[in-house]
């Protein structure tokens, strides 16, 4: 047989085969499938490993963490279509721990499809505050029980980030306490962070997937903002100094991988 045709028609059947699977991947993307989002909690690179001395920041402070934790909420998913799925508000509020390990969120009967696109929040939004103690299920003792609340009339704690630090100037070792929210309903500190996945996140029938997120608590001092503890090393009800940090906060999230039909980190 002559070697063109030959080639033709391997080449066709090949283009056929791969036009197929595209096909019978669409057609597999039925029902609905869990998400799995895991936080991985770094700094500068490497992990955070709470009591561990780090290097020092762009500032000159070494940093030794003792206490890191952060409210993530009000989570959805964009689609390769555009379409926005948003998963049920009541059970979107979630507090990743450092001391305690829980670094990873379950995200439950997802509609198929194929999401290019992750979004949530850092905090808990005023809606929900202003729905008043009762509205917040079970939600609002875990975060007593987490310390990340001060009272209820105060608010809710979105980062509770401590530790001590050195520098130049700051010789001895010197606590810092950064606890940053919304302070009742007076100061708005929720923001909301966009996450573009770098390919297609697939779920459905008997697919479960996941998302690793790496996290860079370092950019809480030095991001968009520039904080430094030397100047203050406990900010907490702070006008200025607190909307700083929670810009600086939604800066710390980035897509590591995906796994797709396997839930695994």
């Amino acid at each position: 047989m002559n070697s063109k045709i030959v080639f033709t028609v391997v080449f066709s059947f090949l283009l056929f085969s791969s036009c197929s699977d595209d096909d019978n991947d669409s057609e597999e993307l039925t029902g609905s499938g869990e998400v799995s989002i895991k936080f991985d909690n770094g700094f500068a690179g490497n992990d955070l490993v709470l009591g561990a001395t780090n290097t020092a920041n762009t500032n000159g402070e070494v940093l030794t963490i003792t206490r890191f934790s952060y409210i993530v909420s009000n989570f959805s998913l964009v689609n390769d279509m555009g379409e926005e799925y948003v998963f049920p508000k009541d059970d979107s509020y979630f507090i990743i721990n450092q001391e305690l390990e829980d670094d990873n969120i379950v995200l439950p009967e997802i509609p198929a499809g194929e999401y290019t696109t992750l979004k949530f929040g850092v905090g808990v939004d005023q809606e929900k505050y202003l729905q008043g103690a009762e509205g917040q299920g079970d939600f609002l003792e875990k975060a007593e029980a987490s310390n990340m609340m001060w009272s209820w009339q105060a608010g809710y704690k979105f980062l509770n980030f401590e530790g001590n630090f050195t520098s130049e100037t700051v010789t001895e070792a010197t606590e810092f306490k950064i606890h940053m929210g919304s302070h009742g309903s007076s100061l708005d500190n929720y923001k909301e962070v966009s996450l573009a996945l770098p390919n297609k996140l697939r779920v459905g029938d008997e697919i479960d997937s996941s998302i690793h997120l790496k996290i860079d608590a370092s950019k809480i001092l030095v991001a968009t903002n520039n904080i430094q503890l030397t100047e203050k090393s406990v900010i907490m009800v702070d006008e200025v100094k607190s909307p700083q940090i929670a810009v600086n906060t939604t800066e710390m999230f980035v897509v590591d991988h995906l796994h797709n039909g396997d839930a695994h980190d």
